[in-house]
C-alpha cells in the first residue's frame, strides 16, 4: 500500500499559477505511475494528468494541455503539477493517485480504474 500526501492547493485569481505536490511512501517498481485527478461539486472525478515512472511519459486531459505540467522527482518519489493560466473552471478538489500494476493500454493512465492508491485531496479555488 502506498500512502500519498498532497500539498500546494489554495485560492488564486484567474490567470494565476499554483503548484501541487504529492509525496509517496514506499518504493516504486517498473510499472509505477502517478497521476492527478480532480472533482468539482456535483461532478464526477476526472483525469487531469499522469506520468509513467519508467520513462517519464506524460498524459494530459485536453482541458489542461498547454497550461498544466506534470513532473516527478524520482529520489523523493514525489509528483508535481504546475498549473498556469488558471481558470475558474479549474476549481476542484485535486487528488493524487499512484499505482504499481502493469497497464496494458494507455487508457488506464487516464482512468480512475488505473490507480489503487489515493490521497485525501487538496482544494484549488480559482476566482474570476
Amino acid at each position: 500500500q502506498v500512502q500519498l500526501v498532497e500539498s500546494g492547493g489554495g485560492l488564486v485569481q484567474a490567470g494565476g499559477s499554483l503548484r501541487l505536490s504529492c509525496a509517496a511512501s514506499g518504493r516504486t517498481n517498473s510499472n509505477y505511475a502517478m497521476g492527478w485527478f480532480r472533482q468539482a461539486p456535483g461532478k464526477e472525478r476526472e483525469f487531469v494528468a499522469a506520468i509513467r515512472w519508467s520513462d517519464s511519459n506524460t498524459y494530459y486531459a485536453d482541458s489542461v494541455k498547454g497550461r498544466f505540467t506534470i513532473s516527478r522527482d524520482n529520489v523523493k518519489i514525489t509528483v508535481y503539477l504546475q498549473m498556469s493560466s488558471l481558470k475558474p473552471e479549474d476549481t476542484a478538489l485535486y487528488y493524487c493517485a499512484a499505482d504499481q500494476r502493469p497497464k496494458f493500454t494507455d487508457r488506464y493512465y487516464r482512468s480512475t480504474l488505473g490507480y489503487d492508491n489515493w490521497g485525501q485531496g487538496t482544494q484549488v479555488t480559482v476566482s474570476s
